[in-house]
């Protein structure tokens, strides 16, 4: 027999489930990744790099700050005045102190240039006499025309092999303010660059130092490769005067398309800011590690839910169409489900006319099962009735429970003579099964009419002509199978 179609598509409302969970669960996922992202950033911006700076800036103080340290000891000596004061008399005396002050504090070079003589002293003798004619000799005429105390410079070391040097240029004065002269140690770039690029291997930072004109004056490789210029750097530009005004404080900038957090340390002894920046990127690995995660067990689990939903939905749905398409009683399909069953034979015979005949059936004396045997034996019988008919079936034929004791059956590419064949065999079945009433066989029969579509007729009239042959068939004498003898002869059986 022919199943029924869905009454109705469930595949809609389970795609929309689908999509309000999925988003449901994205909404969830993203929103507590950009939380995370906003609370990484914020720790980032102010806990970590503010830690980060200060424990270099503890650093600075052996590797810089020290040095300027040394430098103004030296500048203050009593040793260093008292022998420039009493004429420079013994060279050896300085040569010594200066050697002194380079092995003792692990310096690249000690100086000490003299205003009187021009003499540029160093642990190894005097280098030569300072001239302010000579290009390389230009530091000196100008710490001695500075405002403050020292200078931090970046210069080649004449007594090292022109060696890139970080001189701490200190002026010296005697004890009445008069100016003697500059002294210092020099701190090898080399050195300096190994130390940062240790910082940024253990912070794992990106660190460099900068001056107060926004230029970086030492920082990794990497951030000399840049634009030394902060002013020209993307991102940096637009902030750059803002941070150098304010000194200290942390930052955000987006440059080709990588955002950086950073924060600024201002270091008065050296005049210049650190600067300690993070590839924001790089801070929220692990939350995107996360974020992927939680989207995969999303995806299951929305997966998952949605399985179990679209079992459940089919079932449901199923029931529905159970419930919608069948008798309660015999289980056999009803007259909204033929209906529909007619609509696909109506269309298969428009596109191969092949024949179709219709069988209606008629309990006989079913008030009298009623009245005698009592309501329920009448709803017994009702289903005995529809098992054997059911089982004298094709899987191809549609069986209806039409109405009280009446059924249809549309018998699909089966001729007029063909179909008087089949209810003959469906009444002889039924009147040879016996229904057990209380320990008693009751016999039950049949009247069948018979009729076949003509192509042109709507259904229901194909139907009248077999209600015309069950009526034939009642006045026939019952438990027979009938035909009427004209399309136009309809009426109802007794």
């Amino acid at each position: 027999m022919v199943s029924v179609h869905r009454i109705f598509d469930g595949r809609r409302l389970l795609a929309l489930l689908s999509l309000l969970l999925a988003a449901g669960f994205f909404a969830t996922t993203l929103g507590s990744y950009f939380v995370s992202k906003n609370v990484i950033r914020q720790a980032i911006i102010g806990q970590e790099l503010p830690l980060t700076s200060s424990n270099i800036y503890v650093e600075l103080q052996k590797d810089l700050v020290q040095p300027v340290v040394i430098s103004s000891t030296m500048a203050h000596d009593t040793f260093l005045r008292d022998w420039v004061l009493q004429g420079e008399r013994n060279v050896d005396e300085m040569n010594r102190y200066l050697q002194e002050i380079k092995m003792r504090y692990g310096a690249f070079s000690s100086f000490f240039v003299s205003e009187r003589s021009a003499n540029y002293y160093t642990g190894s003798g005097v280098l030569k006499k300072v001239s302010a004619s000579e290009p390389r000799d230009a530091w000196y005429y100008r710490v001695r025309e500075l405002k403050d105390a020292y200078e931090i410079n970046v210069d080649l070391d004449l007594a090292n092999k022109d060696a890139m040097t970080i001189f701490i240029n200190y002026r010296v004065f005697d004890f009445a303010g008069q100016y003697l002269g500059a002294t210092g140690i020099g701190l090898t770039i080399d050195a300096m660059h190994r130390r940062i690029k240790d910082y940024q291997q253990r912070y794992q930072r990106s660190i460099y130092f900068v001056d107060t004109k926004g230029q970086v004056v030492l920082g990794g490789q990497k951030n000399l490769q840049q634009q030394p210029d902060l002013h020209a750097r993307p991102g940096l530009r637009d902030i750059i005067d803002g941070i150098l005004r304010d000194k200290n404080g942390g930052y955000q900038y987006e440059a080709d398309g990588v955002t950086y957090l950073l924060n600024v340390h201002y270091i008065p002894e050296l005049n210049w800011y650190l600067f300690v920046e993070k590839d924001e990127s790089e801070a929220l690995v692990e939350v995107r590690k996360t974020l992927y995660i939680n989207l995969a067990i999303c995806l299951f689990v929305t997966l998952v839910v949605v399985m179990l939903m679209n079992v459940s939905l089919t079932r449901y749905q199923r029931r529905i169409e159970q419930m919608a398409s069948t008798d309660k009683l015999t289980g056999m399909l009803n007259r909204q489900a033929f209906t529909i069953l007619m609509d696909k034979v109506l269309a298969e015979y428009e596109r191969q006319a092949r024949p179709v005949s219709m069988l209606l059936l008629d309990l006989d004396h079913f008030k009298h099962v009623n009245d005698q045997h009592g309501h329920a034996t009448g709803d017994r019988a009702l289903c005995h009735v529809a098992a054997q008919l059911q089982q004298g079936l094709r899987k191809s034929d549609i069986a209806v429970r039409w109405g009280g004791e009446e059924f249809l059956v549309v018998l699909n590419n089966c001729g007029l003579e063909e179909a008087q064949l089949i209810a003959e065999k469906i009444r002889q079945r039924i009147a040879e099964g016996k229904l057990e009433v209380d320990g008693h066989a009751l016999a039950l029969t049949v009247s069948i009419g018979v009729s076949q579509f003509s192509g042109a007729e709507p259904t229901e009239q194909t139907i009248s002509r077999a209600d015309a042959g069950l009526y034939l068939a009642k006045q026939g004498g019952r438990n027979q199978v009938a035909v009427a003898p004209a399309p136009s002869s309809s009426s109802s059986a007794a």
